[in-house]
């Protein structure tokens, strides 16, 4: 079951309230300057602007301000025509709020202006002498200043949040290519050093025990060419040792496992089979979880993801990731999701993307 953001609860609870003040008005206990039913039009027409706002800013699209202005305008609206509803005005401030979410930075200051304004004349329009208006206003003013600031700051401490975990995700990332790269560097360094030093000794015996063998003596030439069999196999070991060192991967389940270690804000389990893989194969996977961290950190809103690598018939290796958030219906690659795709492409993998529940990674990439 997935769990709700605590900004969800926190817009799910500020709805409520909206309900709440509306409620009465809505029952025809208050009265009002149009009539109920057109009144009840402009109310409804405000929530549902406010949760298409909301809805289409999670796509990213341009329609949320659109929807965020109807809702502003519909807000005004819905207070100027029941001027004596009490708590009304409230509605103005949730508007005033979701600009904090939906809408440019400049907006939020130009919204409670606008806002103050509207409730200062719906103030007026009820009957309020001049300091019952001032006051009004003035209580509205800071409500809506300190709605607005409070969102910015919630939205500030989760974008930081946000960049700390991806920031920690790459240094882990960065760290573990590091150390395989350094041992990378390592085994050829010795396997050049036992090419150059030991092979071209052996050669040499080889050849000085080549020329031997052509010399007079029964016996000598027995042992010289036992000598000659022993100098071959050594030559052929080091060769075998120095092709071993070259082709050592480093150890995927102990790369990943430091590669998740406490994200913050993320529960990451990863399940790996026995499996048998090239250096190459094994950094492109460690690149890939990478990416699907960052991306799952970066875009899903999930808590939680769950990463199996394991063997599949054919020798190749099937990499598969989920994670509980929001998912995404209408898939748009980006530069990271384009990147995993081209590294899996360039072993001679596949990938499979589906965003309908969750956020799902299916990659098949060859054992060696």
């Amino acid at each position: 079951m997935r769990r709700i953001e605590p900004d969800v609860w926190a817009g799910l609870a500020m709805l409520l309230v909206c309900v709440g003040v509306g409620a009465p008005t809505l029952l025809g206990v208050t009265e009002t300057w149009v009539p109920l039913p057109v009144w009840s039009a402009l109310f409804a027409g405000l929530m549902l602007a406010c949760l298409g706002a909301v809805v289409w800013e999670e796509d990213g699209k341009k329609a949320a301000w659109v929807c965020y202005a109807a809702a502003v305008v519909l807000g005004w609206l819905t207070v100027l025509t029941a001027p004596r509803a009490g708590w009304l005005p409230i509605l103005l401030v949730f508007t005033a709020t979701l600009s904090a979410y939906v809408a440019p930075r400049w907006a939020g200051p130009v919204v409670i202006a606008l806002n103050t304004a509207v409730i200062a004349v719906t103030a007026g329009l009820a009957g309020a002498d001049p300091t019952g208006i001032g006051l009004g206003a003035l209580l509205y003013l800071l409500i809506q200043t300190a709605a607005v600031l409070s969102s910015v700051a919630i939205i500030r401490e989760q974008r930081l949040r946000r960049e700390l975990a991806e920031a920690h995700v790459e240094l882990r990332a960065a760290s573990v290519i590091l150390a395989d790269t350094a041992r990378a560097h390592e085994r050829l360094r010795i396997a050049r050093e036992l090419h150059d030093l030991m092979g071209h000794q052996l050669t040499a015996l080889t050849l000085e025990l080549e020329v031997a063998r052509h010399h007079e003596g029964a016996a000598a030439r027995t042992h010289i060419e036992r000598a000659d069999g022993v100098a071959r196999n050594l030559l052929r070991d080091v060769r075998t040792t120095v092709g071993q060192l070259r082709a050592d991967a480093p150890d995927l389940r102990e790369s990943l496992d430091a590669l998740v270690r406490d994200i913050p804000g993320l529960d990451v389990g990863i399940s790996i089979d026995d499996v048998s893989l090239s250096e190459e194969v094994t950094l492109t996977l460690i690149r890939a979880v990478q990416e699907i961290v960052t991306n799952t950190i970066r875009h899903a809103g999930a808590t939680s993801l769950r990463i199996s690598i394991e063997n599949t018939p054919g020798q190749a290796v099937k990499l598969t990731s989920v994670d509980d958030g929001r998912g995404s219906p209408e898939l748009r690659l980006g530069n990271g999701l384009r990147g995993l795709r081209e590294r899996i492409d360039a072993i001679g993998g596949d990938v499979r993307l589906d965003g309908s529940d969750g956020f799902r990674v299916t990659a098949t990439v060859p054992a060696r």
